[in-house]
């Protein structure tokens, strides 16, 4: 064989080589995507690109040495009305509840049943609730910070690592800040779920005294007719003050109105 045949041997060879190499290794990337990447679209949701909530994170938690594992979350940070709630939850890995979620992802009817079979279920729950005065005072995030951090504190469980939900808390635990934790982490949907049900309670048990407002329907978030309620009748005690919508609607000059005056002419004078 000549030198001029091997020499397009190899690089036939090369070609063939490259080419399997491109073709074991896409579909994997693909699969990484697919994994990691959420969708939106009802198409990327039938084809399971959405990212789903799983146990992955616990997982690797107890892989660690961590036995006592608390997802950490919270409901009703970006409201008008009302306070913020914070749950944490301890699963049992060895009593599994089927459909934990994002709580904004699930109906009502579907939260309050999770939320019962949680309460039954799980090692430890607790939730705290931090008042509007204090959000006035210490600002929402910090607020919602103080919050998941009672939660945690009222565990009869104490836990030795924490999932929570896009931030971290000032306590001496072990944690690992996850953001969209509670679409990723069913200890975190476990603490979303637990939140929301409780925030919504409160929000129909206020809703009796002020119905003005439509606390039932709007859960006290900056809807159309509760930003129309607050320009009607003003903010309760209970509304977060420091919010822009609240502190605009106590203004006396929301309520003002100009007559329109003529615009004189040099004729007139």
């Amino acid at each position: 064989m000549s030198a001029r045949q091997n020499a397009w041997r190899f690089l036939f060879l090369g070609f063939v080589s490259v080419g399997l190499q491109t073709h074991l290794c896409c579909p994997v990337l693909v699969l990484e995507s697919a994994a990691v990447v959420p969708s939106s679209s009802p198409q990327g949701e039938r084809t399971g690109r959405r990212r789903l909530c799983s146990s992955r994170y616990e997982r690797e938690a107890h892989q660690q040495g961590w036995l006592r594992i608390a997802g950490v979350d919270e409901a009703g940070r970006g409201a008008l009305f009302g306070p913020v709630v914070a749950a944490a939850v301890i699963l049992d890995p060895r009593r599994r509840i089927v459909g934990l979620d994002d709580s904004k992802r699930l109906p009502a009817a579907r939260r309050e049943v999770l939320a019962e079979r949680i309460k039954q279920r799980a090692r430890a729950w607790a939730v705290a609730v931090v008042e509007a005065d204090h959000i006035d005072a210490w600002n929402i995030y910090q607020a919602s910070r103080q919050a998941m951090a009672e939660a945690v504190r009222r565990l009869a469980i104490p836990p030795d690592y924490l999932l929570v939900d896009a931030m971290t808390l000032d306590l001496p635990i072990e944690q690992r800040a996850l953001v969209r934790g509670d679409a990723r982490s069913v200890s975190i949907a476990a603490a979303s779920i637990l939140a929301k049900v409780t925030r919504d309670a409160l929000m129909f048990e206020w809703d009796a005294r002020y119905p003005q407002y439509g606390l039932a329907r709007n859960k006290g978030y900056s809807t159309p007719d509760h930003l129309a309620a607050l320009q009607r009748y003003g903010p309760t005690p209970l509304h977060r003050f420091s919010f822009a919508p609240v502190r605009l609607a106590q203004s006396w000059s929301v309520a003002a109105c100009q007559q329109p005056l003529p615009l004189f002419t040099q004729d007139d004078k």
